[in-house]
């Protein structure tokens, strides 16, 4: 090995040319300065690529290897060499990317190349010799003052969104109802349906946010789009529908945290069968007043140290869900087939319905609901660097990125399932958790203990507790934001910021109202599940009502920002708003029949109640003095 490097060493000195300053000047022209030292050679540079072939596989890898890959690896070399002739820059693949894309998708293009932010010349406008954030500029000319701290990436804002749907979360905790019905063609096939229309909300939220990128997100933008007459009440039943739905989606997390300790507890002391510690319902709510209080204590903090937070959930959840997907079935010992996984309908659900079709329409409020809660990147955009651009991004991959791991985590997970019935058992060891008892009987039934799965959903518990985190994040900037325009009861209260720029009295607010919606658990599990319906159809109506507006009444007066969808985006529109219409009414529909006050759905009458109670506020009372949002800044 000494002997070849010294020979390959000699020859490329022989033929070594001295550094050209030509190589700085182009670097310039790219927009960089030279920052570092410029001393390695062209023999130290192919001495690093020898020495990581040499590593590994030795002899072996080198005589076999070698003429296999060999032109293959010239091939793919010649084409980087063409284009790092053009950009030689330290940023190598993602500046490329970012380069040889178009300027719409460059900057999407180098982060999945890079795996992180890229700022590229055209992302601020210069000002003499001072960097305009893009985000500020549109913020000011949207009438509103820098508050709050500027200081996410977007991979930060990504973050946010990403941990909040948490695929990890949505799945593990409503698995049961895709199980009970359809079982697995409900889960494989309904996931990827739900996710496809989904992303069509998701574009038609990230092309109208790139417009609009303020902490308010829905109820400013449907102010916006209503025209002058519609825009106070527009503003003012969007935006309740979308605080109200955010504050439900931080109680059903928060809450499902709290179930899932409890089971970690119940396995851990013996299970159900082995007389193991069953919580009561106000340990269960003690637990979620507990979970609530750390994360508004960690909303509390900095937005540098919350987006290191945002960062590390995202991280958990992608690292999370790929051993997950790929731990359980490989432990296992029972697994199911293919045919099994992608073929079998269960129709046995105990509820009376039988159906396929009604069926596999209830399944699908796994997906569903799971698939919420990307606003968040709107809401974050007055802290985002280039919101306009990058709060956008954050919606489109953070609902991308959570379709592909999702469905992997799916299909892992259920190539695990062998006995829909028992899983589905209330007097399994897991109390009838379907995806505890798949973690645990997995390493119960091959090592003789099942400690391993309580591990497993330990890993899931951290990706729920870090969803519920990000979840009041969102809901304090929600809550910053529309009481800044006076929305709010107690408004002036909400809306002040601390000495680090944080909406420290709507964090703590937020948290407050979702342990006060849990609280409904102590009297009727019925009006609690009413509660957290909110959580996917409220906050889907906030969402459909700007894209209605985008598509009917500001048709043609709407100006895209950056991020636009051209002349798809109202076609891409309708398509939402239509989905969300459809999903509004088959979640209404009763999930068990005969229908009985313990059985009866009711997601329809919480879903009315709030809007009679949002109508009325404003008929009664808000009509007379609440004008939508105001600005706070001096034209």
């Amino acid at each position: 090995m000494e002997l070849l490097l010294l020979v390959v060493s000699i020859f490329l000195s022989e033929h070594e040319h001295d550094i050209v300053s030509g190589d700085d000047a182009r670097l310039k022209q790219l927009g960089y300065k030279q920052e570092l030292s410029r001393s390695l050679s062209c023999r130290t540079s192919v001495t690093f690529s020898i020495i990581s072939i040499l590593t590994y596989g030795g002899t072996l890898t080198m005589i076999w290897g070698w003429p296999v890959m060999g032109l293959l690896t010239i091939i793919v070399g010649l084409s980087m060499a063409e284009i790092c002739s053009a950009y030689p820059t330290s940023g190598g693949l993602k500046f490329w990317s970012a380069k040889l894309c178009s300027s719409r998708w460059g900057p999407l293009a180098s982060w999945f190349t890079g795996c992180e932010k890229m700022n590229l010349p055209s992302h601020t406008a210069e000002n003499g010799n001072v960097s305009v954030d893009t985000g500020h500029t549109r913020l000011n000319e949207l009438g509103y003052k820098q508050e709050l701290k500027r200081d996410l990436s977007m991979l930060s804002n990504f973050a946010f969104s990403f941990s909040i749907i948490s695929v990890l979360t949505g799945i593990t905790t409503l698995y049961n109802t895709g199980l009970n019905f359809g079982g697995s063609v409900s889960l494989v096939y309904g996931w990827l349906i739900a996710g496809a229309f989904t992303m069509f909300v998701g574009l038609s939220m990230a092309e109208i946010c790139s417009s609009y990128p303020t902490s308010g997100g829905l109820y400013y933008w449907s102010a916006k789009l209503a025209g002058p007459n519609w825009a106070p009440f527009a503003s003012w039943i969007t935006g309740w529908f979308n605080i109200v739905g955010q504050w439900a989606v931080t109680t059903s997390i928060d809450f499902s945290l709290a179930q899932m300790i409890q089971v970690i507890i119940l396995l851990s002391t013996g299970g159900k069968n082995g007389g193991g510690y069953e919580a009561s319902k106000y340990v269960v709510i003690g637990l979620h007043g507990g979970i609530l209080l750390l994360h508004a204590l960690i909303n509390s903090l900095p937005i540098s140290v919350l987006s290191f937070f945002g960062q590390l959930a995202a991280a958990w959840n992608l690292v999370g869900v790929m051993v997950l997907m790929i731990l359980i079935p490989t432990v296992t010992t029972e697994r199911a087939s293919a045919k099994f996984v992608f073929t079998h309908f269960n129709t046995d659900n105990g509820d009376g319905i039988g159906n396929k079709a009604y069926i596999f329409v209830l399944g699908l409020l796994m997906s569903q609901y799971t698939l919420t809660g990307y606003d968040a990147s709107a809401h974050m955009t007055e802290e985002t660097k280039n919101a306009d651009k990058n709060g956008p991004k954050g919606i489109i991959s953070s609902i991308g990125i959570s379709i592909i791991f999702g469905w992997g985590y799916l299909l892992g997970i259920t190539f695990a399932v062998t006995n829909i019935p028992y899983l589905l058992s209330e007097d399994n060891n897991a109390g009838g958790y379907a995806i505890a008892e798949i973690f645990y009987m997995a390493f119960k039934n091959r090592y003789g203990s099942g400690v391993g799965g309580i591990v497993c959903l330990g890993v899931v518990a951290v990706a729920v507790f870090f969803c519920g985190m990000s979840s009041v994040t969102s809901n304090s900037r929600m809550a910053y934001a529309f009481s800044r325009d006076g929305a709010m009861p107690f408004s002036s209260l909400w809306h002040k910021v601390n000495k680090q720029e944080v909406p420290i009295n709507a964090v703590w607010f937020s948290a407050f109202i979702s342990f006060c919606m849990a609280l409904t658990y102590l009297g009727s599990e019925v009006a609690f599940q009413a509660m957290v319906s909110i959580a996917t159809i409220g906050l889907y109506i906030a969402y459909a009502f700007p894209i209605f507006f985008r598509v009917t009444l500001a048709r043609k007066s709407f100006i895209p920002g950056p991020f636009n969808l051209g002349s798809y985006g109202i076609l891409v529109g309708w398509i939402s708003v239509l989905w969300v219409a459809t999903i509004s009414v088959l979640f209404s529909l009763p999930v068990a029949y005969p229908i009985t006050g313990e059985t009866l759905n009711y997601t329809p009458v919480a879903v009315c109640g709030l809007l009679v109670l949002t109508v009325s506020s404003w008929i009664l009372s808000a009509r007379h003095w609440f004008k939508g949002p105001i600005t706070n800044i001096n034209s």
